[in-house]
């Protein structure tokens, strides 16, 4: 082999490895951002669900009220009927 090849294969070579190289360090990368990108999408699903789940015990609360009170008036009426029917 003459000198001029072993050059050229170096050359080829390092040519090679830097388009492999810079892909690889760029896919790193983004990589990198998307991980901390779904990390903070996680903190906030998880911050929406706690509130989700307060919100629910609020309206089941409120559904437990309004349900004694139907109660109240379904008693109140049955003896109002019973008391017009004698």
């Amino acid at each position: 082999m003459s000198e001029w090849t072993v050059v050229t294969v170096v050359a080829t070579l390092v040519g090679l490895c830097a388009s492999v190289i810079r892909p690889l360090m760029s896919l790193n990368g983004t990589i990198t951002r998307l991980t901390a990108i779904v990390k903070v999408l996680e903190n906030n699903i998880s911050g929406l669900t706690a509130k989700n789940s307060e919100a629910h015990g609020k309206l089941w609360e409120k559904v437990e009220e309004h349900d004694d009170v139907l109660n109240c008036h379904e008693t109140r009426l049955l003896i109002i009927e019973n008391k017009t029917a004698k």
